[in-house]
């Protein structure tokens, strides 16, 4: 598998897991970039694992309103 299949395949798994569990907020171009920031992140670290990958964004994503609210 080539690393541009690899990442759509971990974003298209948390895309929908996120947006079947009504967890998506806010707009969803930003939601994308956010959810494909964290993929890459471990992409340049080397992970290579396709649900570890989304798994972690999925994470990360439902981390992302506490780091904001606790910002404020």
């Amino acid at each position: 598998m080539t690393d541009p299949e690899l990442r759509a395949q971990s974003f298209d798994i948390a895309w929908k897991y996120l947006d079947r569990s009504g967890l998506l907020t806010g707009e969803r171009e930003d939601s994308a970039r956010f959810i494909l920031n964290r993929i890459d992140r471990l992409m340049l670290r080397g992970e290579r694992r396709r649900l570890l990958l989304s798994n972690a964004a999925i994470d990360a994503y439902r981390l992302r309103p506490m780091l904001v609210s606790m910002a404020t």
